[in-house]
């Protein structure tokens, strides 16, 4: 059989790193039955009755049969601009600053491709989601890492970036609650970030994942919040994590109105918008009674706490996340993030994600997702901790 060679732009894309520790973590699961995976990011909880009841409901509606409207049914992008409003305080004109989409993981992606040249450099966060340099890539622009460091909350030093770079940069990954080290904006963050893109027409793109997860009662904040921020950037929200919806794919791109178009017209070219079933059941999450979310949030606040408190316990000195779903947790000396990840899979059958799959700046960390009940995290930690690593 013949083998047609790739396009350049299929070459530029990055390996995929947890590929490899999906195919490790098969190996162990093929030979025990006891492995807890926590290195993955897929919610472990259904999506709530009363959305899927409304699927059910709006999928025997022959209006949804036909082709939806490519940029997405109104209805959803007014829900999304009331969930906005009522959550936020902030005013979206839902015609023209509402881009809805198959996914966000799918319009981060987009967005390079939307937005940069060549010649031009995206500003990612190090570590960050793999994603940001797959949209990068296949646009052909470049990537300047923004170290996300410890000692500065991880968020990125704008001060450490310099004149040339800026004059190259086009465009700004953000994302708070920040996947993988658990870390919050303020807004002093955004409103530098602000700054910069209103000096340098650099696009600022706030990846807003994980927006409904904060802890010890302090809400993310958004960063459509701070003045300036739509003449400046967007902001990429989706449902996935919120309310248990990964599977359904469903997110948006909302803010400034030149990017929103771009997105709607790229999605033209490759999309005919998502089932009207599932946007309409989408658009009832939004509008609907919060509790199933305020019910998530304690879910996970639970589990942090069940974590943290059986890390200590183990001798592991860590920290607890201030949002998302995730933990970053330092690996002991001497081993790097996947030596020790891969010391935890073989003998203890715990799955952790080293922290050198999400950049140079991930080293030193592995990511432990609050994806299991509290039992099951504290039994991981005590088979961690009956390895007596933390006191080598």
């Amino acid at each position: 059989m013949k083998t047609f060679e790739q396009s350049e732009a299929m070459k530029r894309l990055p390996s995929q790193f947890f590929a490899k520790l999906v195919k490790k973590v098969n190996e162990i699961s093929s030979k025990h039955d006891d492995v807890i995976n926590l290195g993955q990011g897929n919610p472990d909880q259904p999506t709530p009755t009363h959305i899927v009841d409304k699927l059910k409901e709006a999928a025997e509606n022959p209006v949804h049969h036909k082709y939806a409207p490519f940029a997405g049914h109104s209805f959803l992008k007014e829900a999304v601009a009331d969930y906005y409003y009522r959550e936020y305080g902030v005013e979206i004109d839902p015609a023209n600053e509402v881009a809805v989409l198959g996914g966000a993981k799918t319009g981060l992606i987009e967005l390079s491709q939307c937005l940069l040249n060549p010649e031009d450099l995206a500003l990612v966060p190090d570590p960050g989601y793999p994603d940001y340099w797959s949209g990068v890539e296949l646009s052909g622009a470049s990537m300047h890492m923004m170290p996300l460091l410890e000692e500065l909350g991880f968020h990125p030093d704008f001060s450490k970036l310099s004149e040339d770079t800026l004059k190259k940069a086009k465009l700004m990954f953000l994302n708070y609650p920040n996947n993988p080290t658990g870390a919050v904006a303020t807004p002093t963050l955004f409103q530098d970030a602000i700054e910069i893109g209103q000096r340098h027409d650099i696009c600022i793109v706030h990846d807003f994942a994980y927006g409904a997860i904060g802890f010890d009662g302090v809400k993310p904040l958004s960063f459509l919040q701070l003045k300036g921020a739509k003449d400046v950037g967007v902001e990429v929200m989706t449902l996935s994590k919120s309310y248990n919806m990964a599977g359904w794919r469903v997110g948006f791109v909302v803010g400034n109105k030149s990017v929103v178009r771009a997105i709607e017209q790229l999605q033209d070219h490759l999309f005919c918008s998502i089932f009207g079933g599932i946007q309409e059941a989408a658009a009832h999450a939004l509008l609907s009674d919060q509790q199933c979310v305020t019910d998530l949030v304690a879910t996970y606040e639970s589990r942090r706490k069940a974590l943290v408190e059986a890390a200590l316990k183990a001798g592991w000195e860590v920290e607890a996340p201030r949002g998302s779903f995730f933990a970053w947790f330092p690996v002991p000396k001497n081993y790097t993030s996947e030596e020790f990840a891969d010391i935890l899979l073989n003998e203890a059958r715990v799955v952790v994600a080293p922290g050198i799959g999400f950049g140079e700046y991930g080293e030193g960390f592995v990511r432990i997702g609050l994806l299991a009940d509290e039992a099951t995290l504290t039994e991981a930690m005590e088979r961690i901790g009956a390895l007596h690593l933390f006191s080598k």
